[in-house]
């Protein structure tokens, strides 16, 4: 096990000791040469336009009442 493994590690450990849950790490977008890559609609249960085969959740629009 390298240091960097080990570190990793204990950072994980402290992350849930202070935070009460697991670190997760965010959500890239998968690239070919620096471009975005799409997603095959073949795959319905794949997104490879996402490194890890997720997408993130989208996030609520504020609606405005009047």
């Amino acid at each position: 096990m390298s240091d960097l493994e080990r570190f990793n590690e204990l950072v994980d450990e402290i992350y849930e000791m202070i935070m009460g849950t697991e670190r997760k790490p965010k959500p890239k977008r998968a690239r070919t040469k620096g471009r975005y890559k799409a997603d095959d609609k073949s795959t319905p249960n794949v997104n490879e336009a996402w490194v890890g085969g997720k997408a993130p959740k989208r996030r609520k629009k504020n609606v405005k009442k009047k």
